[in-house]
């Protein structure tokens, strides 16, 4: 797509977008108000995928949480939930995203350090240790090993006396972004996406109010890309996922009304409120003209959000709080379904429980003080706001049609298309931002000398490999070590056929095989990926 000029007397957003001084009627044409908009609730879905959005009931709050053990992030569920948070979020340590128990000698040094360490059901038993959740909805940002986190919820939820109908959440469980943008992932990218459909079939069978993936532009955007090309790459990886799961047997409307997205909030408000509608009316469209859909709620993009985590600074840390509110507010007005809001201290180490306070406090004033759940859609019909809506759209098509003439995401993604354009995206923020052509807020302006950084900050126990590693060394004396190994070579024989991966392995998970030892199974049939 080239960088973008910027003549002294214009004006663009970071996606090249012109911005004019003053929008009038006829920047917007020949507005079609049933084909571009149509009522909250209605085809194209544009405002909303409900006829009242948050009029009934305000947008899920639910803040990302882990850390260290799983009975300390099982603490701060708790505090959370019992300052009113509505829904729980997890985040799993880096060991547990690549497929590594906590006493792998790769595993060294990152043991709960930005996420939760699980290795086997003990583990997600604790985590979720008082919690009903047949009661609670879970997000669970977890990708190459996204079906074994599921397997271990599920089986704390029947344990916990759930029915299959009670237990709700959502597993990212998208990979091809980890090719593109994030890096955790394991095995090739076919049998990697062959895990990911098996996902899909399982829930359409066993979990049926469970969202199989949360196809993600979030970690498009915090790689550098632009909104436009955070619009453009999910929507197009969330086709390449669609076709996929038709490929391998499903009908559409069987498995798509349980597909949810997750986008990134930044800081240019309107441009951030454009993207999600845009996102809205394009997936409607995918999916009734490509693929066929009749199930209305195939069609409807329902999203999370997460305020920018790559926008916050160490610097002056306390103006992260202002940003996360204006990027929190984009995300409502753009009409989510649930968001997460960043705490201000996030850019130093992980949160406090008083910053997480702040930050889940940010969203509960967004939802009961500022005015913003009376109405749906309240900046439909804004001569900019529509017109920056079909700007963006027009936009991420073009990104769109590049990427299917190279063959669709995973294509691209082979080829490093979609990787070139988010770097350059990168390249050219960054070199706004050092030359002052962008300002940022007490970093490049308004910069202070000498800065007191008094700032309480979270630390994590460095002994806690030591404590997860005595933890498997027990596990493994004490569980029937015959039954692991019979039903660890049903899965590897599964995953040597065509069989659905999931059921040999929750087998596995149930008789305390340890997530190493399932992902170690599929290494040993898939291999790993390397770029």
């Amino acid at each position: 797509m080239g960088s973008v000029r910027r003549a002294r007397d214009e004006r663009y957003t970071e996606s090249g977008i012109e911005v004019k001084p003053v929008y009038r009627p006829e920047d917007l044409g020949h507005f079609d108000y049933a084909e571009r908009l149509g009522d909250p609730g209605e085809y194209p879905y544009t405002r909303g995928v409900y006829p009242t959005m948050y009029r009934g009931r305000p947008w899920t709050m639910r803040q990302y949480a882990g850390f260290g053990t799983a009975e300390e992030t099982n603490r701060r569920f708790k505090y959370l939930i019992e300052n009113g948070q509505t829904g729980l979020s997890v985040a799993f340590d880096l060991p547990t995203q690549m497929g590594r128990d906590s006493d792998h000698p790769l595993a060294a040094g990152e043991v709960g350090k930005v996420g939760v360490a699980i290795d086997s059901l003990l583990d997600m038993r604790e985590l979720f240790e008082g919690i009903p959740l047949r009661e609670v909805s879970t997000s669970m940002t977890i990708n190459a090993t996204a079906a074994i986190l599921l397997l271990l919820y599920q089986l704390v939820a029947e344990e916990q006396g759930a029915s299959p109908e009670e237990i709700t959440g959502t597993t990212q469980n998208d990979i091809l972004k980890e090719y593109l943008a994030r890096g955790t992932y394991i095995y090739p990218p076919a049998p990697s996406m062959r895990i990911t459909t098996d996902l899909f079939a399982y829930c359409a069978r066993e979990l049926p109010r469970w969202n199989t993936i949360s196809i993600s532009g979030y970690h498009i955007r915090e790689a550098g890309s632009t909104a436009a090309q955070e619009l453009a790459f999910t929507l197009s990886n969330a086709m390449a996922y669609v076709k996929a799961a038709v490929e391998a047997g499903l009908e559409v409307d069987e498995f798509a009304p349980r597909l949810s997205f997750f986008f990134n909030a930044h800081n240019d408000l309107f441009q951030e409120v454009a993207k999600y509608r845009a996102a809205r009316r394009m997936w409607a469209k995918i999916m009734k003209e490509r693929f066929g859909a009749a199930d209305e709620r195939s069609m409807k993009l329902r999203f999370h959000t997460q305020t920018a985590g790559s926008t916050l600074t160490a610097q002056q840390a306390e103006n992260n709080i202002v940003r996360t509110t204006v990027q929190a507010l984009s995300a409502v007005l753009g009409g989510t379904q649930s968001l997460h809001t960043n705490a201000f201290d996030e850019a130093l180490a992980l949160p406090t429980e008083r910053s997480a306070r702040i930050a889940l406090r940010t969203q509960q004033i967004l939802a009961h003080e500022a005015g913003l759940t009376g109405t749906a859609d309240p900046l439909a019909g804004s001569y900019y706001v529509e017109s920056l809506t079909d700007a963006v759209e027009e936009k991420a098509w073009e990104y769109i049609e590049r990427v299917e003439e190279l063959g669709g995401s995973v294509r691209a993604i082979e080829e490093r298309y979609m990787q070139r354009e988010i770097e350059e995206a990168a390249y050219r923020h960054q070199r706004e931002v050092e030359s002052g052509e962008r300002v940022v807020v007490g970093v490049n302006r308004y910069a202070i000398e000498e800065e007191d950084l008094d700032v309480e900050l979270h630390s994590v126990d460095e002994a806690i490999r030591e404590k997860q590693a005595e933890r498997l060394a027990r596990l493994r004396d004490s569980r029937d070590a015959a039954a692991v190994e019979r039903s660890l070579g049903a899965l590897r024989r599964a995953a040597e056929g065509s069989d659905n991966l999931l059921y040999p392995m929750k087998e596995a998970l149930a008789s305390l095989a340890t997530l190493g030892e399932v992902s170690d199974v599929l290494r040993g049939v898939f291999g790993e990926y390397r770029p």
